[in-house]
């Protein structure tokens, strides 16, 4: 009896000191428990539907679904890499990976990826592959009805490897011959700077494509390259730049800033996540006058560089404002050969403005966000004392209006016939002339034109769109009896007729056909020399890089009003 009672003592106690301990951990570390509870509850709630769900369900795809979306409520650059992925972390990281170097495209009309584009000096370039050819097998499997990702991840392996790629090339008779490759797979590089030279007037001009990798390397060879061609001034061009790297952007803008400046301050939720990012090395020009090129595509690191410039007055910042990207991500292990990317901190420019333009930790009720309005953005300075403002990217000097492509370019591209055309000008034109010289003739574009009449092409006018809701309103609102006559006046004027809209925006239409034609023989540098030939914002920077006196007056200390 007295075994037995003590036993209830001992029970009672154990069973007082676990709920004592339970509430004591729930109240003294209620976040540690809530993560706790929850993931229990997930645990729970897989194994439940894997057992009695009606169907039976892919434990890899339901649970990565699970994680994606609760990783994407955080804000879009917190991502998880599984181990079968870590090539796509890694090419982010080092600009590098295992594989043939080029970029593919999918053919909606044959339902096969196709070579879009080899990339010079690169194992798809050297092996002969061309734009246009149709992917047809890998050792052996047969690729029809797998996706660009599927595709691409099958040309991707370790440096080194090889295999066999069966394609079918387009030839002058509209048919298709096969080709069979053996491609081995190199370390691929993503090239920083695809192209740089002296323009006229001693202008360098140096396209600075990614930050991943080493970029400051291949930047600094490049500058002093320009300088000793005589090169007196220099544009940076980081458009559609997403960026890389945050030590690369450092280590450029180290390049033109004395040693101990400021470029950069991260600040995060732990002290190894909060940073102060100087200049450490002897600058290797002071004085030369830079203009740096941006749009909403310059983003990142490369809203580093050019924010960083601006705000210590040593360059002018042309062309539209950045993306407004200011949030910073790590690499972390996970187990399972896994590795997560996850945003650890903010990061602050030598004013001290973040350039971050959404909010992601105040959502909308329904779960969306949107960018941080003009009206609650603050004031900073630069160095010299100009006005500048966080929130929403980073603001250019100059404004460059941004070119609005054509409603009829967009279909013309999605179509394929565009790359089409470049395809058969191909077959019949072994060689062209050098990028600055080449365009597109009358005869050429005749030619374009017949091509698209033939595949019976079809696109969407807005202007039709707009009108018809217009109409619409206009019935519901009773005002259709009376404007009747000047909807049928307006209908007949926005008419659908295509050879007039090929002739009205054959410029745009031309320039788009040079590049696809030039990137074929020239590669990546040729299209950016075609690109450059009409370039409002190009010609914006050199205009004031040639005027000393409104260049420095443009980075000077502001006259105060009187």
């Amino acid at each position: 009896m007295k075994k037995l009672l003590n036993g209830r003592v001992a029970l009672v106690v154990l069973a007082v000191v676990a709920i004592v301990a339970f509430f004591s951990f729930k109240s003294g570390d209620d976040r540690n428990f809530q993560i706790a509870k929850n993931l229990d509850i997930f645990n729970a709630m897989v194994k439940e539907l894997d057992m009695f769900y009606v169907d039976t369900i892919d434990p890899n795809k339901t649970i990565r679904e699970g994680i994606d979306n609760m990783l994407y409520s955080l804000d879009p650059y917190t991502e998880y890499y599984p181990e079968e992925d870590q090539s796509e972390l890694e090419q982010m990281v080092k600009g590098s990976f295992g594989g043939i170097g080029s970029l593919i495209t999918y053919n909606t009309k044959l339902k096969r990826s196709m070579i879009a584009e080899p990339f010079e000096g690169t194992p798809a370039a050297k092996a002969g592959l061309k734009a246009g050819d149709v992917l047809m097998e890998i050792d052996g499997v047969d690729l029809a009805g797998k996706n660009n990702g599927e595709v691409s991840q099958m040309l991707r392996g370790q440096a080194g490897t090889s295999f066999k790629l069966k394609v079918e090339r387009p030839n002058a008779k509209g048919e298709r011959t096969p080709i069979e490759f053996t491609i081995v797979r190199e370390s691929i590089q993503t090239p920083a700077i695809p192209y740089a030279d002296v323009l006229d007037n001693h202008v360098g001009y140096i396209n600075l494509s990614t930050f991943s990798g080493n970029p400051s390397k291949d930047f600094k060879k490049a500058f002093l390259d320009l300088k000793k061609k005589g090169a007196t001034s220099l544009v940076i061009d980081l458009r559609n730049n997403g960026g890389g790297l945050l030590d690369e952007a450092v280590e450029i803008a180290n390049y033109f800033l004395p040693r101990g400046k400021v470029i950069v301050t991260t600040k995060g939720k732990i002290k190894q996540a909060s940073n102060t990012y100087k200049t450490l090395r002897e600058p290797l020009d002071l004085d030369i006058p830079i203009a740096v090129l941006v749009n909403s595509g310059t983003a990142s690191a490369s809203e580093i560089l050019s924010g960083s410039l601006q705000d210590l007055d040593r360059a002018v910042i042309v062309g539209n404002r950045t993306f407004g990207k200011g949030l910073v991500q790590v690499p972390r292990s996970l187990p399972y050969g896994g590795m997560m990317k996850v945003t650890t901190s903010k990061y602050y420019i030598p004013s001290g403005r973040c350039v971050q333009a959404i909010d992601y930790k105040h959502r909308n009720e329904d779960g969306s966000v949107g960018a941080i309005p003009d009206s609650l953005t603050k004031v900073f300075h630069t160095a010299a004392g100009r006005e500048v403002r966080d929130g929403g990217g980073v603001m250019p000097d100059v404004i460059v209006k941004q070119e609005k492509l054509p409603n009829i370019l967009f279909y013309l591209v999605r179509d394929n016939l565009i790359f089409d055309y470049a395809t058969q000008y191909c077959l019949n034109h072994p060689t062209i002339v050098a990028p600055e010289k080449f365009e597109v003739t009358d005869a050429d574009y005749n030619a374009f034109k017949a091509l698209v009449k033939k595949a019976d092409f079809k696109y969407d006018q807005q202007s039709e769109k707009i009108l018809k809701t217009l109409k619409e309103a206009a019935e519901f609102e009773g005002y259709m009896k009376d404007a009747s006559e000047e909807f049928k006046a307006l209908e007949k004027k926005l008419n659908h007729d295509l050879d007039r809209d090929l002739d009205y925006f054959s410029g745009d239409i031309k320039k788009m056909i040079a590049s696809e034609i030039i990137r074929r023989y020239y590669y990546q540098r040729g299209n950016i020399i075609q690109q450059l030939k009409d370039d409002d914002g190009l010609k914006e920077a050199v205009k004031i890089l040639n005027d000393p006196a409104k260049y420095k007056e443009m980075l000077s200390t502001p006259v105060a009003k009187k």
